[in-house]
């Protein structure tokens, strides 16, 4: 049960940090090229959900495979 809970919390924060760190970024980009509409910060902002969507997906579909 314990190991359960900090395996779904660390691919929480792996979540968070990663969203949050491509929002950073993309946000730091646009005011870099003086851009008014935020296309970086939204563009990584979803390949980053997608991505660890997808990590999240395998992760979970190899726990339940095994």
């Amino acid at each position: 049960m314990n190991n359960k809970f900090l395996q779904y919390s660390g691919l929480g924060i792996q979540l968070l940090v990663t969203i949050g760190l491509a929002a950073f970024l993309g946000l730091k980009f646009d005011q870099y090229l003086g851009l008014k509409f935020p296309a970086f910060l939204l563009s990584f902002v979803l390949l980053s959900f997608g991505g660890t969507m997808y990590h999240l997906y395998r992760t979970l579909n190899k726990e339940n495979e095994g």
